[in-house]
């Protein structure tokens, strides 16, 4: 049996691997901590075989900046070394697509990290101060996920579902965006704490997501046509060129699929077959 602690109580990949995971529960024994405090310094990690760390914080005010680097980098340094020194074999990072410092574009396994905001660069300096700590007794796991979503998510994906649910037309945008299915990236997780792995992982669907598309189907889960129209793309084009928020939504933004932990990746020699939802069916998941 696999015992794994997860630091960051509440989260919702935690919670959801969590809840993923129990469907074996004579293979995982899974136990969160909350990190806020200094009480889990007197929390012994010994007996644990995997220590998968989610705490971070993502918005504090902007003369707080150095919480960022607190939080997101030297309190997990601080507990992927305790892990370590009791004798936990792997930790698992959850890092973030934003260490490319864009909103656009086709990242491949030599497109080199050049991270923007405070948030992205605590995350890269923590990967690679985790590197530094990795060995065949301790094997460190770094995930960059890109949008991840499922019901109740936060972020870009629930505001996407409010529009197809507002709006009676969408633009018809041709782009494509890397996205996973949060069921997906749980089967993730639990695939490379079977195979006892570490490395840089770049997980996601099968498939890349059509913007209008996406929004599309969510409006057919909800019992709702919407129709997609070309008459807004100009507006749109010009918003790419302006706007962030624009270039998030409409732009193109993929991994290559052939980076380690993608859907065309062998790990240990195994293709890893971890998408378990299919897109729509995740849609129809993700209802609220």
């Amino acid at each position: 049996m696999k015992k794994i602690l997860i630091t960051g109580a509440n989260s919702y990949i935690g919670t959801s691997f969590e809840n993923w995971v129990s469907k074996w529960s004579d293979k995982y024994k899974v136990d969160s901590i909350e990190v806020k405090t200094n009480a889990w310094r007197e929390r012994s990690f010994q007996g644990y075989d995997v220590v998968f760390h989610v705490a971070a914080i993502v918005h504090v005010k902007e003369n707080d900046i150095g919480k960022y680097f607190r939080v997101n980098r030297d309190l997990a340094l601080d507990i992927a070394k305790k892990a370590k020194q009791e004798g936990v074999k792997q930790f698992i990072f959850l890092s973030t697509m934003g260490v490319y410092g864009t909103e656009t574009g086709h990242i491949t396994k030599d497109t080199e990290p050049r991270p923007k905001t405070p948030y992205a660069k605590s995350k890269y300096e923590t990967e690679k101060l985790l590197n530094e700590l990795n060995n065949n007794e301790f094997k460190v796991a770094v995930l960059r996920p890109p949008i991840v979503y499922g019901k109740d998510c936060r972020g870009n994906y629930p505001r996407l579902a409010n529009m197809a649910l507002k709006l009676p037309f969408f633009p018809d945008i041709k782009n494509e965006r890397s996205m996973i299915f949060i069921d997906n990236l749980s089967e993730f997780i639990r695939l490379i704490i079977d195979y006892e792995v570490d490395g840089l992982f770049f997980p996601q669907n099968k498939d890349y997501v059509n913007t209008t598309e996406l929004v599309a189907t969510i409006a057919k889960a909800h019992g709702k046509i919407l129709k997609a129209t070309s008459l807004f793309n100009f507006g749109v084009n010009l918003g790419l060129n302006l706007s962030e928020t624009f270039r998030k939504v409409f732009g193109s933004f993929v991994y290559d699929k052939e980076m380690p932990g993608g859907p065309s990746t062998l790990i240990s020699g195994k293709k890893l077959d971890y998408e378990t939802v299919s897109f729509k069916e995740s849609i129809i998941r993700s209802k609220k």
